[in-house]
């Protein structure tokens, strides 16, 4: 647009371009979207991860998890473990400074973790072990959503049958379409119950719908699980215990082919994954920065990882 102004003008009066420009300019500069995220760092990662806001979030006596910013970068809740239960945090961006974090779904028995806000962001689902009722007396953690009202959220609701067995159900991701990717040992033998597998459910009439389980491109007879689906569903990320791997858990990446297969899963290699246990991974909405938790804490790294990654998967 700016361009055609400025050609339009050229053949008129050759000296209000430099005015007319210099305005559009200011006006431009104006309405660039800031990047508030960053104001929770000082400093902006590059390809080498650091972790995140260590004097506000990822605190050296805490464990923290679980992470998610809203579209517009000035909300992020994040999970955090306090050795016997765990509870889930909020802090906002308001008149440029970040607010203090506060606690926002919690109990005194049961733990609430892995927060990840719907498509239209008035749903924040995590996974507990609460009781689905009186009659619940099965000890597994099923995936729950809270409503937004106004400045508050509402109690704990069970995300359904489509979703949650007597088994195991983990970490939630969406697409824009509001199709959910999560994990579960629902199929796993009996004594290999952390042989978790990653399964999809489409969201249809205001319904989640029978999941079904991904290729073998992705599950395989090891933990699969802690997934992030990209919007656009062309890429997923997750966390897998495989014998190849660096440490107690790694992180994988595959992408969709051009038949709208997944790839053969790849390792995210050592930048990324270490002997230590890389889960939660997490993409803000802008796809500038790749968050994932490392070493009980919440780590960043710039999003181009991703592309590099991607550019080897498709030379081969």
């Amino acid at each position: 647009m700016l361009r055609l102004l400025l050609k339009v003008r050229v053949g008129k009066n050759r000296k209000s371009i430099y005015v007319f420009g210099f305005v559009i300019f200011i006006l431009s500069c104006k309405t660039i979207p800031q990047q508030p995220i960053s104001l929770l760092d000082e400093d902006l990662p590059g390809l080498i991860p650091k972790r995140f806001a260590p004097h506000k979030i990822s605190l050296a006596n805490e464990a923290e998890f679980g992470s998610v910013f809203n579209k517009k970068g000035d909300e992020f809740f994040y999970g955090v473990d306090l050795g016997n239960r765990s509870e889930i945090r909020f802090t906002k961006l308001v008149d440029g400074s970040w607010l203090a974090p506060t606690t926002i779904i919690a109990d005194s028995v049961y733990g609430y973790n892995d927060p990840f806000l719907s498509p239209d962001e008035q749903r924040l689902y995590y996974i507990s072990q609460q009781a689905k009722d009186q009659s619940d007396t099965i000890a597994d953690h099923d995936i729950w959503y809270s409503t937004r009202t106004n400045n508050s959220w509402s109690d704990p609701i069970n995300a359904g049958p489509a979703i949650n067995t007597d088994r195991d159900e983990y970490y939630i991701s969406f697409t824009t379409t509001g199709k959910m990717y999560f994990s579960s040992n629902k199929e796993a033998e009996e004594k290999r119950k952390h042989n978790f597998d990653i399964y999809s459910s489409s969201f249809v009439d205001s319904k989640f719908q029978p999941a079904e389980k991904l290729s073998a491109a992705i599950n395989t007879r090891a933990y699969e699980a802690d997934v992030f689906i990209s919007p656009d569903e062309s890429y997923i990320i997750f966390c897998s215990a495989r014998r190849s791997g660096f440490g107690r858990g790694d992180l994988y990446i595959s992408f969709k082919t051009n038949t709208n297969a997944w790839s053969e899963a790849i390792s995210m290699g050592d930048q990324i994954n270490t002997e230590n246990h890389e889960l939660c991974p997490f993409v803000s909405h802008d796809g500038k920065y790749f968050f994932y938790t490392s070493r009980q804490d919440i780590y960043w790294v710039s999003a181009k990882i991703i592309e590099l990654l991607k550019a080897d998967v498709l030379k081969k």
